[in-house]
């Protein structure tokens, strides 16, 4: 579970909500009209703009993204991939049928190399599936801008609508106050839709997305390294250029590299 996404929504909802209550009923804030207006309407918007096949997978793909933390981070992808590249160079490509690979992408390469799979059919595989499983997010993301693109016009839309009604019903001064408070109402629906939800998880579905093609791309250089039975200090020192540089330092004092000092020999001078 991504605390971040939860913690956000909480903080948000909670500061919103105790905004209201100190200068007002809750019940004032409730219009289910214009509530409709706002959550129907950018629903019909984004199904005339998108497929409605796509419209609901982006929504789970990126609902799970949102809410979905990664299980794996690529300094554990690299370690996984130094460990195997060992197995492979003392028991052949087959010593990796009793490896445990929990990553699915990760398992499928080394399913190729054990199935005895050229290099470049192997390559091209992992390539495409990555390319696929971006182009899902992405998807993703577009849908959720859409959203938050919609969600406020069509509170705009609202408060004309309840503009409109107020201004041919004005016999009554004392009824302008309230009706011109509802009629704002499906602004702030759209606004908060938009701003507090659909921007944001678009926001982060594009950060996951680049994770994510990240974390592919290391699997894809590891596996096809480790096909090429790589030697394991090497293919760590190539896999770790994809980690952040605080890591690749740990990686270096782990190693021990640069402990070793050349010894001169000051008696020959």
């Amino acid at each position: 579970m991504d605390i971040a996404t939860l913690l956000g929504l909480a903080i948000g909802i909670s500061v919103i909500a105790l905004a209201i209550l100190t200068g007002s009923d809750f019940y004032v804030f409730l219009n289910a009209s214009g509530f409709l207006i706002v959550v129907c309407g950018t629903f019909a918007a984004t199904l005339i703009k998108f497929p409605i096949k796509r419209v609901f997978v982006a929504l789970k793909t990126g609902l799970k993204a949102a809410f979905i933390s990664e299980k794996e981070t690529p300094k554990e992808m690299v370690d996984l991939a130094v460990e195997l590249a060992g197995m492979v160079r003392k028991g052949g490509t087959l010593a990796l049928e009793s490896a445990e690979v929990k990553n699915e992408f990760f398992a499928k390469g080394i399913q190729l190399c054990v199935d005895g799979y050229d290099g470049e059919v192997i390559e091209k595989l992992l390539t495409s599936e990555m390319e696929q499983s971006i182009a899902r997010h992405k998807e993703g993301e577009t849908i959720f801008r859409g959203i938050g693109e919609s969600a406020p016009a069509f509170g705009m839309i609202g408060t004309l609508v309840g503009l409109v009604q107020m201004l041919s019903n004005m016999e009554d001064p004392k009824t302008i106050g309230p009706a011109m408070a509802i009629a704002l109402l499906t602004t702030l629906y759209g606004a908060l839709i938009a701003n507090l939800v659909a921007i944001p998880i678009a926001d982060k579905l594009e950060i996951k997305s680049r994770n994510e093609r990240q974390m592919m791309s290391l699997i894809t250089e590891g596996v096809m390294q480790i096909y090429a039975k790589q030697n394991p200090k090497i293919l760590e020192g190539i896999l770790e250029t994809y980690l952040p540089t605080i890591q690749r330092h740990k990686h270096d004092e782990e190693a021990g590299v640069g402990d070793a000092q050349p010894k001169v020999d000051t008696e020959a001078a």
